[in-house]
């Protein structure tokens, strides 16, 4: 009697602080059941391990020598990870930022799957939302990947805010060199309002507004009816910012697309397998304990 052939298996994980609330466990191990896969995702958090950003390089070194098949990069190391790599993937080294990595052939190499995902999760859940102008809350690693995201999607002028003006000016020159100048610029938070008054549409990529950052990344007065919002982060999946903003009547898109969209471009990386991202979105919803949509 012929034995059957073991399900493939991987091993999976993220890396980043204050992650245990993720959600990403539960969508890579229910797409791979899917699959016939024997997938396992670990939540790797820093915090729990009493180590700050910088130790990324340590605990990627470690999940290699233990037979990871790949990982995901979170806040706050999607930047800091780039040196401790083999290779970058064109995309993640024009952005100087990475969300997976995958050991295949004795290297790591750094991939970036926040572009696609934030460009799918918009033109699903924003259709037709004008685009003219936008500003941007955060020039960190998501950050860096939405405004590569937001011009490729066509938008005309993106401001880049960030605390740290430095960083925001950076990420608009790089986004300068590469989409054409005058296509984005930075501003200090000061002056943000003088902005908001004449853009289309305010994208958050700040981890301000997650179950272990709460609050509002910005004064609620600033915000209008006209202004569509959205917002990187998804857990809770109505941050404080969606909720103000849905108050006032504005058009809004939750974190929750690009969580699922980018999972589901990591997991085909991982995996080589085709991912089935509409039922992610089902599985999303049922995780939530949100409708489907």
């Amino acid at each position: 009697m012929t034995t059957p052939s073991p399900a493939p298996s991987y091993l999976t994980g993220l890396i980043g602080t204050g992650i245990r609330p993720s959600l990403s466990p539960a969508l890579h191990e229910r797409e791979g059941d899917r699959h016939g896969l024997r997938l396992l995702y670990r939540i790797l958090d820093l915090d729990v391990l009493g180590a700050g950003p910088e130790a990324v390089g340590e605990v990627l070194r470690a999940a290699r020598l233990l037979g990871f098949d790949g990982l995901n990069i979170t806040h706050p190391c999607k930047q800091v990870v780039t040196a401790h790599l083999d290779e970058l993937a064109p995309e993640a080294a024009r952005l100087g930022a990475v969300n997976t990595v995958v050991f295949r052939d004795g290297l790591a190499v750094g991939q970036n799957t926040d572009v696609t995902g934030f460009a799918q999760s918009f033109a699903r859940g924003l259709p037709g939302a004008p685009t003219g102008s936008v500003v941007q809350l955060g020039a960190g690693g998501a950050g860096a990947a939405v405004a590569h995201a937001l011009l490729t999607l066509g938008t005309d002028r993106l401001t880049v805010v960030d605390t740290d003006e430095e960083r925001a000016a950076s990420l608009a020159r790089a986004l300068g060199s590469h989409f054409g100048k005058g296509r984005a610029d930075h501003f200090s938070p000061a002056g943000l309002k003088s902005r908001l008054v004449e853009a289309d549409g305010l994208v958050h990529a700040t981890p301000t507004g997650m179950e272990t950052h709460p609050g509002l990344p910005l004064p609620v007065e600033l915000l209008r009816p006209e202004l569509w919002v959205a917002e990187v982060v998804y857990r809770p999946l109505e941050t404080a910012l969606l909720r103000a903003a849905t108050n006032l009547g504005c058009r809004t898109l939750d974190g929750g697309g690009m969580a699922v969209f980018q999972a589901a471009d990591a997991f085909r990386l991982f995996t080589g397998r085709e991912p089935h991202p509409e039922r992610m979105l089902a599985d999303l919803a049922d995780l939530v304990g949100a409708p489907a949509g």
